[in-house]
């Protein structure tokens, strides 16, 4: 059976009903001119007519008729008695037109072209024997309708395979459009979420930090040296305010305070004016080269890495200076930061703790890595640890556009 049966469609279904209408429409005029004409077998005629028509309507009230075989005993039913018809009247020949159709449209194609032509020859032989003679125009009627017929069937045939691979292919794309929106969706929440992580830990969680590393020196200094606790009370406030105001631009997704109205470096040496305050550390700011502007995702991270690293030598280091110097190098901006503590082994890094930390050196890479640029932790123990970070300079619509998440 072809294939075509199988998917009905609003066109098909208005194309099997002009068919039925057409075979009724031919066997009523078969019926009518054999009544008008007033023929001495009429009354035969009208009666093999409207079993025609009667074997013909079951078929498409019947279900099963659209399977293969049902379909070649129906159609077999309704060649019989149309052979019938056409051995009673020459008008019978013109229903062999609809019945081209039928047959390439629920049988297969060689059956449905061999049944085409048993069809054809047929309603030849039985008009040219009506006639009681035979010439080429009683063969070109026939002959042409069943090639129109075929040439028909078999076009709407191609064209709707055409169509459906079109409508699969649809489908397709809209599936893996679908499946891609998805999955960009999934990396752009898992890039929201990494970046959320890389500011809370450079921002609030250091500062919290400090705060408890603060608190706890003024607790050593009570109640005997009550001027230096409150210098370090006073100074773990300044540092909750400040991490408040992390707190409510990192809400806002605005740039961090330490950079407005400054300049990168400006804000690296307020950093470390801070950190030597807060801390028994020294902390010294150099700037070499000549600065240029920088786009604000490369100030940004450079800022943030500067933190966690001074974060990091105040609580793990027990160093006594840090030195942190801003490089315009041309092509690139360098970051480094080297102090003298006690140091420690980059390839036995113990693994993160949401209690103990550990997450900052990672945060670094993928901060650099976003960028385009490098992070290279140099440190043995006991003889300090040296950070550089390595950026490239591209134009800052360049880099907005990369670093959005």
């Amino acid at each position: 059976m072809n294939t075509a049966a199988l998917a009905p469609t609003p066109t098909t279904r208005a194309l099997a009903w002009c068919l039925h209408l057409l075979v009724i429409g031919l066997l009523a005029l078969t019926a009518g001119r054999a009544v008008a004409d007033g023929r001495s077998h009429a009354g035969p005629i009208v009666a093999v007519t409207a079993a025609c028509a009667a074997v013909y309507a079951a078929g498409p009230l019947l279900p099963r008729v659209r399977r293969s075989r049902p379909a070649a005993w129906w159609l077999a039913a309704v060649g019989v008695v149309w052979l019938v018809l056409l051995a009673l009247s020459p008008d019978g020949v013109w229903v062999a037109f609809p019945l081209y159709f039928l047959q390439l449209h629920l049988l297969p194609r060689r059956a449905g072209l061999a049944a085409v032509t048993a069809t054809a020859t047929a309603a030849v032989t039985g008009f040219a024997a009506h006639q009681h003679s035979f010439g080429p125009a009683m063969a070109i009627g026939p002959a042409l309708g069943a090639a129109v017929a075929v040439a028909v069937v078999w076009g709407y045939q191609t064209l709707y395979r055409e169509s459906e691979q079109r409508r699969r292919l649809i489908e397709e794309l809209t599936t893996t459009r679908a499946d891609l929106a998805e999955a960009q969706h999934t990396a752009g929440v898992l890039a929201e979420r990494e970046r959320l992580a890389r500011e809370i830990h450079d921002t609030l969680a250091q500062g919290l930090s400090s705060i408890q590393l603060l608190l706890r020196a003024a607790e050593r200094a009570l109640p005997d040296r009550s001027d230096d606790a409150a210098r370090h009370v006073e100074a773990a406030r300044q540092a909750a305010v400040d991490n408040l105001a992390e707190a409510r631009r990192f809400v806002a997704a605005l740039t961090p305070p330490a950079l407005e109205g400054t300049t990168l470096a400006g804000a690296l040496e307020r950093l470390c004016a801070t950190t030597g305050a807060r801390h028994c550390l020294t902390t010294r700011f150099h700037l070499t080269g000549d600065p240029v502007p920088l786009p604000t995702a490369h100030e940004v991270a450079l800022l943030r890495i500067a933190q966690s690293a001074l974060a990091n030598t105040v609580r793990h280091a027990r160093a006594t200076t840090a030195e942190t110097t801003l490089g315009y190098l041309g092509d690139h901006i360098a970051l480094d930061i080297v102090d003298d503590g006690h140091g420690f082994d980059p390839e036995r890094l113990p693994a993160p703790d949401p209690e103990s930390g550990g997450f900052g050196l990672a945060a670094m890479r993928a901060r650099m890595n976003t960028l385009g640029g490098t992070l290279a932790i140099t440190s043995v123990p006991g003889h300090g640890t040296a950070l550089a970070a390595r950026l490239p300079l591209t134009t800052p619509a360049e880099t907005e556009t990369e670093a959005r998440p």
